[in-house]
């Protein structure tokens, strides 16, 4: 069961089918009774214009023997105050759901005939005549109705009915009741046909929908599945510079397609610039530790000639290498900062003591972050303006309003051209100038400082020095 409907195809299918089965039964019951009760109404208002006529037939002075209750073949009683049947359509051979269960008329209590048992409506001795209990008048039909169920047999023919009792004063006669009654085999089937086509029509439309939802699911999924079908090829081929179909719509796969791309570009970017980063940590290294090796073995050969000041410097440039890609690792796998308070006045003034030319301008003022990766950004910034200065190195601490503490680090050089401002902040780029002039570095410095601002929530840039030069700002969130 898990495997059939496992795929977003089946379950949107088996969903939309379930919620319309749900609104279809609704429907159907709410049409059915709504059909019941107009039709058992119109069975209804049916029986109580028999009964009223009935009743008129009565009032107006008719015997009972001449009342036509044989005209519709609906089964009709007349019922007197004492629950005698003085009336009923010939031929009814069983009834129920009226006042009386009798089929046969009776004389009326006290005589036969259309009147009482003197005839005289002002005999003292006939029990319906001034009547006090009575609340109509002579004549009169009443208002109410009565309306029940029931059934009834006529000439061997069983049917349901609606019933309904009308009562009717009858000078010489007291008050009479006449049920009369409407046939429900009509509503009843009517109600079937109803009930019929529906569960005829129920199951069909069902399979309408399912049919129809299976193909528009598998339709709107069709790109979900090219998608899928093409990150299955990039991950076999570990080709990322390929990339997923985007379909001509506005809708969520296309967005998901074009996030997808978007993913995978950046991927790509990194893959790329990983392999960058390898292959120029390759080539840093391979210089100092040919160097070594070289030193080291004319050393075994020839002990006089070992240039140990040469292999120190090799070595030390070779710890250093070490750990700036140490520390670029560690930031691209998402290190940040530790969350400690750093005062960057007196940080600066530490990081500038003992240096040759250094002046520093200093507010006091607080950061949050890591203060051994802030002491590296400050010591990369004074290392390099100090490679390219001609003999003052300025560094100033200040506040940018509420929200920003700024550190610059300006120097007297030629500063750096505009159209490299960009690329120096790269790692392994080092200008051609730096190059000639290079004392150990790997062109990493001012990559790694970028990249400490960013995790701080800051950020490191470059542009002209008043004094010439270049001038670096580093502007983090005051703590």
């Amino acid at each position: 069961m898990r495997r059939l409907f496992g795929s977003v195809r089946a379950r949107a299918t088996l969903a939309a089918t379930l919620v319309v089965a749900v609104a279809l039964i609704a429907a159907g019951a709410a049409v059915l009774l709504s059909l019941r009760s107009n039709l058992i109404d119109q069975a209804g208002t049916q029986a109580e214009r028999a009964a009223r006529n009935v009743a008129a037939d009565l009032s107006g002075g008719t015997p009972y023997t001449g009342l036509e209750l044989d005209d519709d073949d609906e089964p009709v009683q007349v019922v007197d105050e004492h629950d005698t049947l003085v009336a009923a359509t010939e031929h009814l051979e069983r009834i129920s759901g009226t006042g009386s269960t009798e089929v046969q008329p009776q004389p009326p209590a006290g005589g036969t005939g259309g009147t009482g048992a003197s005839g005289d409506p002002d005999d003292p001795d006939d029990d319906t005549a001034g009547d006090e209990e009575s609340v109509l008048q002579p004549g009169e039909i009443a208002d109410d109705v009565g309306l029940t169920n029931g059934s009834a047999t006529i000439d061997g023919e069983s049917a349901d009915y609606r019933f309904a009792a009308v009562e009717v004063e009858v000078p010489g006669k007291g008050t009479l009741t006449v049920y009369a009654g409407a046939s429900l085999n009509p509503e009843q089937s009517a109600v079937g046909t109803a009930q019929t086509v529906m569960l005829v029509g129920f199951p069909l439309l069902l399979g309408v929908v399912a049919a129809v939802t299976w193909l528009v699911t598998r339709r709107a999924l069709h790109p979900v599945e090219g998608i899928r079908a093409e990150m299955e090829a990039i991950t076999a081929s570990e080709d990322l510079a390929r990339r997923v179909p985007v379909p001509d719509t506005h809708d969520e796969v296309a967005r998901l397609a074009r996030t997808t791309n978007e993913t995978l570009a950046a991927l790509e970017t990194s893959v790329e610039r990983q392999r960058r980063f390898v292959a120029d940590a390759s080539h840093e290294l391979r210089s100092p530790i040919a160097s070594l090796r070289t030193q080291l073995e004319v050393a075994a050969a020839h002990p006089e000639l070992l240039d140990l000041d040469g292999a120190v410097e090799d070595t030390v440039r070779l710890q250093h290498l070490a750990a700036d890609l140490l520390l670029l690792a560690r930031l691209d796998a998402g290190e940040r900062g530790a969350g400690a308070r750093v005062e960057l006045a007196a940080l600066a003034r530490e990081r500038a003591d003992g240096r040759a030319g250094v002046t520093v301008r200093a507010d006091a003022v607080e950061v949050t972050g890591s203060r051994g990766q802030l002491e590296r950004v400050l010591d990369n910034l004074l290392d390099n303006a100090g490679r390219h200065a001609r003999s003052a190195v300025v560094v100033t601490v200040r506040r940018d309003g509420d929200r920003d503490a700024v550190v610059e680090v300006g120097d007297d050089g030629d500063g750096v051209p505009a159209g490299d401002r960009e690329r120096i902040f790269e790692r392994f780029v080092r200008l051609d100038e730096a190059r000639a002039r290079d004392d150990g570095g790997a062109g990493l410095g001012l990559a790694i400082a970028r990249d400490v601002a960013a995790r701080h929530g800051g950020t490191l840039t470059v542009r002209d020095a008043p004094t010439g030069g270049a001038l670096f700002e580093l502007r983090l969130p005051i703590a």
